[in-house]
């Protein structure tokens, strides 16, 4: 696809399920609150024979113009612009390099692919060709998190030395079967890849520093063995004849926590669980440094505490921001008045328009990351992992 600035593009999203509908919705929404410069046209979604469902209906429901149930053939449809990719991430590079080799820009999800080796050749394919690659770490599109990055620009924190982040999710219980994102093969890893991820990348956007060493990690995987789901189920039990259960191997991690060094010195801790009772999606991080400090909670997504060490002793104190007021908080001028808060979804839309803003040559409103950005975070998570199983320290250097 020749480099030009446009009207409008085609979107084709490969993959459907839970991240399907998000990016759906992102696609569907995105001119109708902002005003991009070059607008997606929803032009054909992929399903998956045997994991989705109803390829058909899903497009249908959510304004697809066109289904497809050959990747291979929506990648090389010389109509497609952009490839957006929700698959499980053992597919992310094939479909990745197949639709850059076709000269298509490429958004991904995280983690950017289920091994590093995958996520190398996913970067070095996008840097050989003329299209941009974008990945989709959406919390960075919180406006709440966008502050934070734009606080520690200017200054407000002074020199960071303290960094503690966590994902901590509880839905993932005995009761729950041998879906994808238990198998190694097809994702990678477990809380660690789908989680750390993300508080990874946060952390890194936040504080525009690197982490330069893995001083120690755990991982952990409490339930061993899940039952089966039936085909295309992400709930239903295949029998075994007459009211036997099949029972597979779970084979990634349920938590890994470790500890980590950036560029500046800075000492780090991270923890990523998906049995952490009490706590549905906390995503969180706090950062101190020599003249403030942030937190974050998505739990409490709308609100950024934020500390002034430079304030009189006598005064100083967390003070909890509102982040919904525009002009002054990023994005929210595309949404609601004051304190008429946004949701999960609107990180989606958020991203969606800053890619088309990059696709058309100009600035995103916060950096978005490319391949080489998620995969300097897959560098992480894979240092995490050898420290973890090899129990000891990693530099990052180690680890290409």
């Amino acid at each position: 696809m020749e480099e030009q600035l446009m009207d409008t593009i085609n979107v084709a999203l490969i993959g459907q399920g839970f991240m399907g509908r998000s990016h759906s919705n992102a696609w569907g929404q995105v001119a109708k609150f902002f005003k991009p410069p070059i607008k997606p046209i929803m032009h054909t979604s992929f399903g998956q024979p045997g994991v989705d469902p109803d390829p058909a209906g899903f497009a249908a429901n959510w304004g697809w113009k066109n289904v497809s149930t050959d990747w291979e053939s929506v990648v090389k449809n010389p109509e497609i612009g952009l490839v957006d990719i929700v698959t499980p991430n053992y597919m992310h590079a094939p479909v990745a390099k197949a639709a850059i080799a076709a000269g298509k820009h490429v958004a991904c999800e995280k983690p950017i692919a289920g091994t590093l080796a995958d996520a190398r050749e996913m970067v070095e394919a996008a840097k050989k060709a003329n299209v941009k690659t974008f990945v989709w770490f959406n919390y960075r599109r919180c406006p709440a998190v966008a502050l934070a990055h734009l606080l520690v620009k200017q200054g407000k924190l002074g020199e960071i030395r303290h960094v503690r982040a966590a994902y901590l999710q509880d839905w993932a219980d005995e009761n729950v079967p041998l879906v994808w994102r238990f198998d190694k093969n097809l994702a990678g890893s477990g809380a660690h890849g789908d989680l750390n991820a993300h508080i990874v990348d946060m952390t890194r956007f936040v504080t525009g520093l690197e982490i330069t060493e893995i001083a120690g990690a755990i991982a952990e995987t409490f339930i061993k063995k899940r039952r089966l789901p039936s085909a295309g189920s992400t709930g239903a039990i295949v029998s075994g004849g007459a009211g036997k259960e099949e029972w597979g191997d779970v084979t990634v991690d349920d938590t890994v926590l470790f500890l980590a060094r950036f560029s500046n010195g800075a000492v780090a801790s991270f923890e990523a669980a998906r049995q952490a009772t009490g706590n549905q999606n906390r995503n969180m991080f706090e950062i101190n440094g020599t003249k403030g400090a942030l937190k974050f909670d998505f739990e409490r997504m709308n609100e950024l505490l934020f500390y002034d060490a430079t304030l009189p002793r006598a005064v100083q104190g967390w003070t909890n921001i509102m982040v919904t007021h525009a002009p002054d908080h990023p994005y929210i001028a595309n949404w609601w008045p004051d304190a008429h808060i946004i949701g999960y979804e609107h990180g989606f839309v958020n991203q969606a328009y800053d890619i088309l803003r990059v696709i058309a040559g100009q600035e995103p409103v916060v950096p978005i990351p490319d391949f080489e950005d998620a995969y300097q975070t897959q560098r992480v998570l894979e240092a995490a992992l050898i420290s973890a199983r090899e129990r000891r320290p990693v530099k990052l250097e180690e680890v290409y």
